[in-house]
């Protein structure tokens, strides 16, 4: 689950990580005075005003903009609030910017030059442990830095058995180059990212820029946070900063419904129960002539509730040209999903396109009987091939 920076840093902070400090606001009177309490709380004469989304790249699009005074706040914060917001990281239609961050300028002058790290804690999955992946080319596109000067990042392991040591902290600290206060301040900021990171039961804490500022502190300037979902039963203050608006309305209706679902840009609906068998159907709709246009996985219950939510979703893509139903009865009885089918049926109405009803496994003849004697637009199947070939005919 992606969350806002402001959500990010307001974990960071409870981990003990310097962030900089802002103030949420969803109108331009509020941003006016969250800047006026970022004069009065840490004397911030200029202030800067960040679009909360969830994507990156939002400098590249128009969405941080550095304010001088009130009227520039009052400015920007008209210009970005309500805006469509583009990135290298939305769709073409951007994403509505509904929050703006006003936070404090911490690139102010002093006794050494500022410096801007990236420093990221996610899984290595290929060996199982943790890793930190940091580099001196801090405020860049990480993906460029791995292309052009891939000798710029750095990476430290983690074996979450024995959890991050202060040599590895300290090790990190020294390839960025950091020395006096600045070293120590990295060593606590490391070591208290990592922390976060493994206490939250995160996918991902990636902070870039992580800013050296000119009196050696050392502070999150951004939070990109991925909470990993499953273990968001032991996070309900987590799990309690989902924003649905910036979600696919789609996907928040199939979350609410309990599926698993993920659109894609085929003509044929998917509606099955297991990943596996969803990956096994996408691919019998490829040998049939089709493209699947999603990936709907009902679970091992599936029932009239379920599947009509299922047929609520698929027929929302107008690219949909027929709707394949393939369900193996293990735990759940095949004509239990077949008089789920028929009521869902009747209850929607009239759906538009074509029916094919594959169904495997306990009470599969009874279900085909059912679905054939149900006088609606349905076409039933137990073999995978003959579903096959109904894909194939109704595309025709």
């Amino acid at each position: 689950m992606n969350i806002h920076e402001y959500q990010g840093k307001e974990i960071l902070k409870s981990f003990g990580v310097a962030v900089q400090e802002g103030i949420v606001a969803e109108t331009v009177e509020q941003a006016v005075e969250a800047a006026k309490k970022m004069k009065a709380d840490y004397n911030s004469d200029w202030v800067v005003i960040k679009a909360q989304v969830h994507a990156g790249g939002r400098g590249k699009g128009g969405g941080v903009k550095l304010a001088k005074n009130l009227d520039e706040v009052k400015q920007r914060a008209t210009d970005i609030l309500g805006m469509q917001l583009i990135t290298p990281q939305t769709s073409a239609e951007g994403k509505k910017v509904h929050k703006i961050l006003v936070a404090q300028d911490v690139y102010y002058p002093g006794a050494s030059e500022t410096k801007e790290f990236y420093v990221s804690v996610l899984l290595n999955r290929a060996s199982g442990k943790n890793i930190i992946m940091y580099s001196t080319e801090g405020g860049m596109d990480i993906e460029e830095v791995a292309e052009h000067t891939p000798h710029l990042i750095f990476k430290e392991e983690i074996d979450p058995k024995v959890g991050l040591q202060g040599f590895q902290a300290r090790k990190i600290a020294f390839n960025l180059g950091l020395s006096g206060a600045a070293f120590k301040e990295m060593v606590k900021f490391v070591t208290a990212l990592y922390k976060a990171y493994d206490n939250t039961d995160s996918a991902m804490f990636e902070i870039n820029p992580v800013l050296k500022t000119s009196d050696d502190k050392i502070i999150a300037v951004d939070a990109k946070v991925d909470l990993d979902e499953n273990a968001l039963f032991r996070h309900p203050d987590y799990a309690a900063m989902r924003d649905k608006l910036e979600e696919d309305p789609t996907d928040v209706e199939a979350s609410e419904s309990n599926l698993n679902y993920v659109k894609l840009d085929g003509n044929v609906g998917c509606m099955v129960n297991g990943a596996g068998l969803a990956m096994a159907t996408m691919d019998i709709i490829k040998i049939a002539g089709g493209e699947p246009a999603n990936f709907l996985d009902v679970g091992g219950t599936a029932n009239a509730q379920t599947v009509k939510a299922g047929f609520n979703i698929i027929l929302k893509d107008p690219n949909v040209k027929a709707i394949l139903i393939n369900i193996f009865g293990g735990i759940v009885r095949c004509d239990r999903v077949a008089q789920g089918v028929i009521d869902a049926y009747k209850e929607i109405g009239d759906i538009p396109v074509p029916i094919i009803c594959r169904l495997q496994g306990t009470n599969a003849v009874e279900a085909k009987k059912l679905i054939d004697e149900s006088g609606l637009k349905v076409f039933s199947a137990i073999a995978l091939k003959d579903a096959a070939a109904l894909v194939t005919q109704v595309l025709a």
